[in-house]
């Protein structure tokens, strides 16, 4: 079993396909979505971090994991180490998302090292990768040997969907019979 991987830069619709990909699930779901809150007109936004099966999307102190515009970024690696590593423990009934791993968490050391123990292990991932960014953490998360990535681009949405689906509903299956 391969994980999934899908790589695309901001906006290329990774998070939309995996909560689609996630809406064919009847198993549970673990791990974690980011979002971001834009605050204002020159790109500066705020970005939280959720439970994947969660319904509700508080702002708040706890799981605010950032702040960034196009020049500066603030991080606040005490959630990845945390809240975040808190996420990342899945039970083998179900899958784990990440949405999505990127550059902001590169230097939580304990948060890297839960997700390629993910990647290492037999529950499935699906997985939203940022593009554009040379990061060594990045690059062995991309690496992975037991990863299969898609790259996404617009032009290519509905084409790399049905490629995914037909994985993502035997993972479905062979978690149900369990």
């Amino acid at each position: 079993m391969k994980h999934i991987l899908i790589h695309g830069r901001r906006g290329a619709g990774k998070s939309t396909m995996i909560e689609k990909l996630v809406s064919e699930l009847d198993v549970p779901v673990y791990g974690f979505y980011t979002r971001t809150v834009r605050t204002d007109d020159e790109g500066y936004h705020q970005i939280y971090m959720y439970p994947a099966g969660s319904v509700e999307r508080p702002t708040g102190e706890g799981n605010h994991v950032g702040d960034c515009n196009t020049r500066e970024r603030t991080i606040n690696l005490q959630v990845f180490d945390t809240l975040g590593v808190e996420y990342l423990r899945a039970k083998p009934d179900g899958i784990l998302v990440m949405d999505e791993i990127g550059f902001m968490e590169q230097d939580s050391e304990r948060f890297c090292n839960a997700v390629l123990q993910a990647l290492d292990g037999d529950i499935p991932v699906l997985a939203g990768v940022k593009a554009g960014m040379d990061v060594p953490f990045l690059r062995r998360v991309l690496e992975h040997p037991k990863v299969e990535v898609y790259e996404l681009n617009p032009d290519k949405r509905r084409e790399i969907y049905e490629q995914i689906l037909p994985q993502v509903r035997n993972w479905n299956e062979a978690l149900r019979s369990c």
